[in-house]
């Protein structure tokens, strides 16, 4: 079994775990926190960051998107119809960027300090913790909308976000939102497309193990683990 350095409030980690999830292979989890900078996980990744992926051999893959492409190279080619990678380049363009965006951009305007104020913080002590900044979560919150009105038209207009097929876009996109729900941060009645299409997401096997994810300190919004919200 592959074994996986993560922590559950991170979307690239949560992206991860999607994909080989879709692919019906289990991982063994490590939570690492990354501020801790521990020596034995720098000895894997000196730049201290996760998601990390210790493959065959033992072998460490560093970051979701090499990590991706390494599950597409060895699992994702194999598999046809269930393949979350596009054969067509302009459909991989369009996957890659929408993966950025949910992982990248999203992550940058919103996720990770709505994470790292609400959530970390608390945990981290001396390593960086203390009060949450109410700027940073206010910025943070009206960011959110904007991006559920991206999802919400992209799931109108699409099967899927990236076209007619379930990609690593639509990972990166629920491990990003996923987030976001548990910490009670969207109002889903006001998108009903994005809505309709993350309940089917929730609803695959593969998302089953991040409904049981709790993290100390935190509780989810009650709604979070309902496949009907």
């Amino acid at each position: 079994m592959l074994t996986l350095f993560h922590h559950s409030l991170y979307a690239s980690c949560r992206f991860v775990r999607l994909a080989f999830g879709e692919y019906g292979e289990d991982l063994a989890l490590i939570e690492e926190r990354p501020w801790a900078r521990r020596k034995e996980f720098l000895s894997l990744n000196p730049a201290g960051t996760i998601p990390v992926l210790l493959a065959e051999g033992d072998h460490a893959i560093i970051g979701a998107t090499v990590i991706a492409e390494y599950i597409d190279e060895t699992r994702g080619a194999l598999q046809r119809q269930r393949r979350l990678m596009a054969e067509d380049p302009l459909t991989r363009a369009e996957i890659r960027r929408l993966v950025d965006w949910y992982l990248v951009k999203m992550e940058n305007e919103v996720t990770k300090h709505l994470v790292r104020e609400r959530a970390l913080k608390p945990l981290m002590g001396g390593e960086g913790g203390g009060s949450p900044d109410s700027g940073a979560i206010r910025t943070a919150r009206a960011n959110v909308r904007q991006h559920l009105k991206y999802t919400n038209w992209l799931a109108a207009t699409r099967d899927w976000l990236a076209g007619p097929r379930l990609s690593y876009a639509d990972a990166a996109a629920a491990a990003a939102l996923s987030i976001l729900d548990y910490l009670g941060e969207i109002d889903w009645r006001e998108f009903e497309a994005a809505r309709d299409w993350y309940s089917r997401m929730k609803s695959r096997p593969s998302f089953r193990s991040l409904l049981n994810d709790r993290v100390r300190g935190v509780s989810p919004a009650s709604h979070y683990s309902d496949l009907d919200f």
